[in-house]
């Protein structure tokens, strides 16, 4: 059914055209239109008996406008022809990878002991147990502590009998503070005046236990890493990035992830690293991205699918990649003209672009519109109109003039863009927790409070990257401490989380026409009307 109406259309097409040219009678296959020949008979491929395409003189030539088609409305109808409009804007790509979640290199701690031991008791005996700064961690017997606890008090007996004994108190202070003995113990220890047997070692930072070579009993040497404590109030992202999309990404870009056990939601961070060399087998990068983390639900190890959106040029001229027809080393595209004519032009091309759009380097302009839908019959038929004027024996002659762009009733589409900025995402109110984006309504996991809609051009105004406003804890119990600079929280030790402004939206210049006030641009120019110089529009005025 497709090749008996694709046959129709084209007989349609050639016999609009050939009414209007002059030259030999041609002879065409129905269902092979590819065979043209001047002579009756059968085709080659199937054995059906050619039909004519047209009659006239062999005297004749073709018109000066060969690739300029006219068609129908009824005819465009049958083929399904839409066109878009030629648009300007930023070269914007969207770059995917997939990356691995590692931990925060720098929130990260080993507990050990500055001396050899026994460990008498063990307060976290497992793995994956969360810690807080100060907390108890195991107890250990040491004779060197012991005997620096004992000296230490022998300096406070000949300190409150002999004035020049400060001294010597206050080196044995500080032998202890070395030995990591906490200050709240040394005060114990003044106070009570008798040596303690054990010391009970505490949590440097507050994070997971994600490292335990200790059990209760065992002999541990001066240095020997027994803990390992990692922060995951931040983690960092591992992404392997194309040599050729490397341009595309720089620091401080917005990145998001999405991870196989949350289809729902979306977590967004930014570019934080790029390291310097290249993979010689994969020939990609490793870049770093640092995510905020509140609720922890990005885990260390997880696997996650990765979008950086990149702009490679401020302003460039987009085509729809569909409007394209590739051939080799030649692309082209057919330009809707007045009065359901069509044109087929060449055009070159730069880098792909997002939303299935191609930079145009050459061959249109902003404001034209081409063919999206339908164009392969025009193609064909323009195929044909070659064919025959080569059997006529003429060239074809190119209509450069600048096509002019179709009355309103021929607009039967717009931009081919697949951007929707009505979409509805949800997000927490929270601050806090803002760099989670849900497809869902309902309540943030992480401190119940009910999700808020917000359009995709309002989520753009959120994202990470604009002005901090201060810093915070990702822990929901700690949601009231904000604070002017990057650090540790004071009630837990978590590593503070920056909560970002929305970015500033440049303010656009106006102008108008002293003489027509009506006439405003966005752009330097001239009045339509009077052709005066158009000039700003003052700050008062907007």
């Amino acid at each position: 059914m497709k090749t008996i109406l694709f046959t129709l259309l084209m007989l349609t097409l050639l016999g609009q055209s050939g009414r209007a040219a002059s030259g030999p009678t041609l002879y065409t296959c129905g269902m092979h239109p590819q065979i043209i020949q001047d002579h009756p008979g059968n085709c080659p491929l199937c054995g059906m008996k050619l039909t004519p395409i047209h009659e006239g003189t062999a005297t004749g030539s073709a018109p000066a406008d060969s690739q300029v088609m006219a068609v129908d409305a009824a005819t465009r109808q049958n083929m399904n022809l839409r066109t878009a409009e030629i648009r300007s804007g930023p070269l914007r790509k969207l770059i995917r990878t997939v990356g691995t979640i590692d931990y925060n290199e720098t929130a990260q701690a080993i507990v050990t002991t500055k001396f050899k031991g026994w460990v008498e008791k063990l307060e976290v005996d497992a793995t994956g147990r969360l810690v807080h700064r100060g907390e108890p961690m195991f107890e250990i017997y040491a004779p060197e502590l012991y005997s620096a606890e004992a000296e230490y008090l022998l300096a406070l007996e000949a300190a409150g009998t002999n004035p020049a004994g400060t001294t010597l108190q206050q080196t044995a202070a500080e032998k202890l503070r070395f030995l990591d003995v906490p200050e709240a113990q040394i005060t114990e220890l003044e106070h009570s005046r008798k040596p303690r047997k054990t010391l009970p070692v505490t949590a440097p930072i507050s994070g997971f236990v994600i490292e335990k070579q200790v059990v209760a009993g065992q002999m541990v040497e001066a240095g020997m890493p027994l803990y390992r404590l990692a922060d995951l109030g931040i983690v960092w992202v591992f992404a392997q990035i194309y040599e050729q999309d490397l341009a595309g990404v720089q620091l401080g870009q917005e990145a998001t992830v999405k991870v196989a056990s949350l289809p729902d939601r979306v977590f967004r961070g930014r570019v934080t690293f790029i390291y310097p060399s290249l993979d010689e087998k994969t020939r990609t990068a490793r870049v770093r991205l640092e995510f905020e983390n509140p609720g922890y639900y990005l885990k260390p190890g997880m696997f996650v699918s990765i979008r950086i959106a990149a702009e490679l040029k401020p302003s460039a001229v987009l085509v729809p990649e569909s409007a394209v027809l590739r051939s080799g080393e030649k692309n082209t595209v057919f330009v809707a003209l007045d009065e359901g004519k069509f044109t087929a032009r060449e055009v070159r091309l730069g880098a792909d672009a997002e939303d299935d759009q191609c930079e145009v380097l050459a061959g249109l302009k902003p404001g034209e519109r081409v063919v999206t839908s339908g164009q392969f019959l025009l193609d064909s038929e323009s195929q044909l109109r070659e064919a025959i004027d080569k059997m006529k024996g003429t060239n074809l002659t190119s209509t450069a003039a600048a096509p002019v762009p179709p009355a309103a009733a021929e607009q039967e589409s717009t931009t081919g863009t697949n951007e929707n900025p009505g979409a509805t995402v949800y997000v927490c109110p929270m601050p806090e927790h803002v760099s989670i984006v849900y497809d869902h309504p309902g309540n943030c996991p992480i401190c119940g409070m009910a999700l808020v809609p917000v359009s995709a051009a309002a989520l753009a105004r959120l994202q990470p990257g604009g002005r901090v406003l201060y810093y915070t804890c990702p822990m929901p119990e700690h949601a009231s401490v904000h604070l002017d600079q990057p650090g540790k929280c004071p009630l837990c030790g978590m590593t503070l989380i920056p909560v970002m402004a929305a970015p500033e939206t440049p303010k656009v210049q106006q102008y108008y026409c002293p003489m027509h006030p009506e006439v405003k641009s966005d752009e330097p120019g001239q009045c339509p009307k009077c052709g005066m110089d158009l000039v700003p529009v003052p700050a008062a005025a907007k």
